[in-house]
């Protein structure tokens, strides 16, 4: 596979970091989820790429992406996606957000319009119930708990996500991926995510409503959802009466279920029920 060109671009006051692979072709803008970074698109650009072209954005605080003290909510990730969308000469894109990043794609189709030609959710954009909310963060704390820590050398940060068994099988791409986010210190590595901002991150989205954006989208959009749990069966991000509320409210909308994925394997595992459902819905 063609490794991305890596890009420097201004965001909304902060510099972003992008990895694209450049096609003459329709752009599709990669939002990722709230402690990953922009090569968990590799896999999917590899499917995508010959067709498109793919830009995966490193969000303020995550990769190479400058980290402002504070500054960490969907308002924030929505100023940084318009303004390098502006810097880059795009004038519309398709938006596709995983986990988090499909709340900010959401958000930012419901606000720019003019600016999305159709928005792509990979599990997630959801209105949770609290309860919910809870079982979720509770899903995603292993790989949480990775932030702030010193590791004594990259291999041992890279065996520490190889037990992971929600990222199996471990793979190339994978691993590119995690040594992408680790950055030299005292002591050894550790991930350039700060845990700071990812708790103000979490807190702002406990004061978001998700839903208040499903009526305003007026292009057309695709959900994929994961069918598996993380840590229990039940604790996923789309809840069937959770889709079933999306597609009734959000005026031009569909979704296909990836029968055996989880959350993190719908992204960063080959998977062609995933791919060929997005290539029928970009060409329809």
């Amino acid at each position: 596979m063609d490794e991305p060109i890596m890009k420097r671009v201004k965001g909304d006051g902060v510099e972003m970091q992008l990895a694209v692979w450049e096609r003459m072709a329709e752009t599709i803008l990669c939002v990722h989820g709230i402690s990953a970074n922009c090569r968990c698109w590799d896999t999917m650009a590899e499917a995508l790429a010959p067709r498109y072209q793919i830009i995966a954005m490193d969000l303020r605080g995550r990769g190479l992406s400058e980290k402002p003290p504070a500054g960490y909510s969907i308002a924030h990730h929505c100023q940084d996606i318009r303004v390098l969308l502006e810097n880059l000469g795009v004038e519309r894109a398709v938006i596709m957000g995983h986990s988090l990043g499909a709340l900010i794609a959401i958000a930012f189709g419901a606000q720019y319009p003019e600016k999305v030609e159709s928005l792509i959710l990979v599990d997630g954009g959801g209105k949770l119930s609290a309860e919910q909310t809870e079982k979720v963060f509770a899903g995603i704390q292993p790989t949480l708990d990775r932030l702030g820590k010193v590791f004594p050398s990259s291999e041992a940060y890279l065996d520490l996500m190889k037990k992971n068994p929600l990222l199996q099988p471990w793979s190339p791409a994978l691993e590119t991926y995690y040594l992408y986010e680790i950055e030299e210190v005292d002591g050894g590595v550790r991930s350039r995510v700060q845990p700071e901002h990812i708790k103000e991150e979490a807190e702002n989205l406990g004061n978001l409503n998700v839903a208040e954006f499903y009526p305003q989208i007026k292009c057309p959009v695709l959900i994929l959802r994961a069918t598996e749990g993380m840590l229990a069966p039940d604790d996923i991000l789309l809840p069937k009466k959770v889709v079933e509320r999306m597609l009734q409210e959000i005026p031009d909308a569909r979704c296909v279920d990836l029968q055996g994925s989880n959350h993190y394997s719908i992204v960063l595992q080959p998977n062609d029920a995933r791919d060929q459902a997005i290539r029928y819905f970009l060409e329809e």
